[in-house]
């Protein structure tokens, strides 16, 4: 059986490093830098026209403050869920809902 090689990454791979790249305000030419790579390369990698070795990747990642994760398949949708609703409060600055284990500083001064 010969090993099947990827033509691209994965759309979600692509799109997660190109919105990681925004997030920080970053063209591709400053992510390059960072990750010692050239700036065509990036653009080639979040087009889909070049698969980074993975090496590459995970340095393309760490640069943007990502992971990837192994997750068994089961759970994949439970953690999208949670990776979807992260990204949301952090595009929309949603502050109302916290944590149950959340005290605000007037809380914390009287009780």
């Amino acid at each position: 059986m010969k090993p099947v090689r990827l033509r691209r990454l994965p759309e979600e791979i692509r799109e997660g490093i190109k919105q990681g790249r925004r997030a920080k305000g970053w063209s591709q030419l400053a992510l390059g830098r960072k990750a010692g790579l050239a700036q065509r390369h990036i653009s080639g990698i979040e087009t889909g026209k070049i698969v980074p070795r993975y090496d590459t990747l995970l340095d393309i990642l760490r640069v943007l403050d990502l992971d990837l994760a192994l997750v068994p398949r089961e759970l994949s949708p439970a953690v999208q869920a949670l990776v979807r609703d992260y990204r949301d409060r952090a595009v929309h600055s949603q502050t109302d809902e916290r944590p149950l284990y959340a005290v605000d500083d007037e809380e914390a001064r009287h009780g």
